[in-house]
């Protein structure tokens, strides 16, 4: 009697920890997350989106604590030009082997390792490693989480050195005496991911 008693209250201890306590794994609304990118050349820039394909983030009392998501590098998509206008070749040319190489690495990932708090409410530094085309890299960069309405968002800016990750076309870092066919190893990612 004794034994059971001691179990039962076990039992409500960890329901009412985990689900006071614990919200891991709250998934990414796919459909209504989206990645903006920005490519810059000594010429001007190009802009576009990217889909997320999944994806979670562990909270802890409300507070982020983990995560992960991964990018469909198959979305790719150009928003600056319109079609017929070189906007159909400007993303083949982004998912070919040249840059990102879709048909052989048709995702990226990100995965937090670290999380620090900025000393606000939802405001934090991430840590985690990025991996694009098998190359696995450190970032650190700034989150905001925000509800609106009930809805969670996680919103952040990253630079990200694709030559880091040996995206090598037009790349001054490999290749000499571009000139004004320069593209810059640099580009921005605007992160926006809804949480169900």
């Amino acid at each position: 009697m004794k034994n059971l008693f001691s179990l039962v209250i076990l039992a409500l201890v960890s329901f009412a920890f985990s689900s006071n306590d614990i919200d891991e794994g709250t998934p990414v609304d796919t459909e209504k997350s989206v990645i903006s990118w920005k490519g810059y050349k000594v010429t001007g820039e190009h802009a576009g989106v990217l889909k997320v394909k999944n994806g979670n983030l562990d909270f802890e009392k409300g507070i982020l604590k983990g995560g992960s998501f991964e990018i469909d590098m198959a979305s790719i998509t150009v928003t600056d030009l319109k079609a017929g206008q070189g906007k159909e070749k400007l993303e083949g040319h982004l998912k070919s082997a040249d840059f990102f190489g879709v048909e052989k690495f048709p995702t990226a990932k990100f995965e937090i390792t670290k999380v620090v708090s900025r000393g606000t409410t939802g405001s934090y530094k991430i840590i985690g490693n990025v991996t694009i085309k098998e190359t696995t890299k450190e970032i650190r960069f700034n989150v905001k989480i925000s509800e609106t309405g009930g809805i969670k968002m996680a919103k952040a800016d990253i630079t990200i050195d694709r030559s880091e990750f040996n995206v090598q076309y037009g790349s001054g870092s490999f290749i000499d005496n571009l000139g004004d066919k320069t593209i810059y190893d640099e580009f921005d990612l605007s992160i926006n991911l809804v949480l169900k």
